[in-house]
């Protein structure tokens, strides 16, 4: 007998960091203490930095069991083509209405047809919040788990027919404001990608650049002194080199600038997440693309990784077909249901362009573990550390979920394995 959904519950909670107005701290709203002084700019917002919100959803099942999501969205939540900001009251209705009149009675092991059923739900028209999409699709992926009597892991394996990784994904830390001390930590704890470095201003890159070089050769020196350390570097700009050059990006002045960060991070690989922001999705790529082209002519080595207007399982694609990015960041909350962001992975597999399973500090514990499996159903070329800009307690979140995951799944196929001889 097949097991049901039988409730669908809704309770407001709280996110791992911080909503945050970027048009406003972009404009230059003054940072006080943690906070941050101006009136802000982006639609929904009441202040610059608010307090982040989650919704948890839990769906009671027919055997007794409790599946878990979390609804979250990201931290720039508004910007660059995303959805509006998230409000859980706001939410909960529709989540323990609509959503849950189309789900009670489904068969709970029916991951693929749930999550497809959730994607095109609409409330007046209009689609489900990203927010929404993404921490259903988590309790119906959990829910699929225990109904199966396996791992999330293994769902969507079988889904996507795919073999999962059978080794960690290589985790990558987010140091946060606090960039050389969570950096430390990263170094010490032998992070693979490090350190992010939220450098979302021009205040803290420098005018000319100046003090992100400063920052790239630090780290590189400090890396140095761990043997058999071999880390990769990605440092997260939120367009603001865009703000400090200007096209055209293949010309020299950039060129060589991209030539200083590469020789300030050797001897370790460099790559650099959003370098512009060109205000619509055709325009990034053609922005990207020509920096790309640009330090492919002069042999500079140091890698695009897409983020803004590359949002949607639609946007992925479009920056994989064009070469504009040698790293792609699937932001998991941005694409809606979870296997939006193992498609997106999977996308990029044959190509030239490596995925990120990414997302946001400001998710939760849940939605940090669902990913987990997803980096690994999927074999993502790295996957956050989240939530949080703690690092500590992202970086343990997902790193022991992927080991349960993997130490779990090595018990199933042993005793498999075992029962076949007998």
């Amino acid at each position: 007998m097949s097991i049901r959904i039988d409730a669908v519950r809704a309770v407001p909670t709280v996110s791992g960091f911080f909503f945050d107005d970027q048009r406003a701290i972009k404009a230059g709203a003054t940072q006080d203490g943690f906070d941050y002084r101006g009136d802000p700019e982006t639609e929904g917002f009441r202040r610059i930095r608010e307090a982040g919100e989650a919704l948890t959803v839990e769906l009671e099942l027919s055997s007794g069991a409790t599946a878990t999501g979390d609804c979250c969205a990201v931290q720039y939540s508004g910007a660059g083509g995303r959805d509006p900001l998230f409000r859980a009251d706001e939410y909960r209705s529709v989540v323990e209405g609509v959503v849950a009149d189309r789900l009670r009675g489904r068969d709970a092991a029916a991951f693929a047809e749930n999550a497809t059923l959730l994607e095109g739900l609409t409330v007046d028209g209009d689609r489900l919040h990203t927010a929404i999409r993404y921490g259903v699709s988590q309790a119906l992926l959990d829910a699929a788990a225990s109904a199966t009597g396996t791992t999330m892991t293994d769902v969507l394996a079988d889904v996507y027919d795919v073999a999962p990784a059978t080794e960690p994904i290589p985790v990558f830390g987010q140091s946060g404001d606090e960039r050389r001390t969570n950096a430390e930590k990263m170094l010490l704890k032998g992070v693979p990608v490090l350190p992010h470095g939220l450098f979302n201003s021009v205040e803290k890159i420098g005018p000319e650049g100046e003090r992100l070089l400063d920052y790239v050769r630090w780290l590189s020196e400090r890396a140095e002194r761990i043997d058999g350390y071999d880390p990769r570097f990605h440092i997260d700009v939120y367009g603001v080199l865009g703000e400090l050059f200007g096209p055209p990006y293949d010309r020299a002045e950039v060129v060589d600038y991209f030539a200083d960060l590469r020789r300030a991070a050797a001897p370790y690989p460099l790559q650099i997440e959003g370098p512009m922001d060109a205000g619509s999705r055709e325009a990034q790529i053609r922005e990207m693309t020509t920096l790309r082209d640009g330090l492919s002519d002069a042999g500079v080595a140091v890698d695009l990784v897409a983020d803004e207007w590359c949002n949607t399982f639609d946007d992925v694609r479009a920056f994989v077909d064009a070469g504009a990015a040698d790293v792609v960041q699937v932001k998991t909350p941005d694409l809606g249901g979870v296997q939006r962001s193992a498609e997106a992975v999977l996308a990029c597999r044959g190509t030239d362009t490596r995925a990120y399973l990414g997302g946001t500090c400001n998710e939760t514990d849940v939605s940090a573990r669902t990913c987990a499996h997803v980096a690994l159903a999927t074999r993502a070329a790295q996957l956050l550390a989240k939530p949080g800009m703690g690092f500590d307690e992202g970086f343990m979140i997902v790193t022991n979920e992927m080991r349960r995951t993997l130490a779990r799944r090595g018990r199933t196929a042993d005793a498999t394995e075992v029962a076949a001889d007998d």
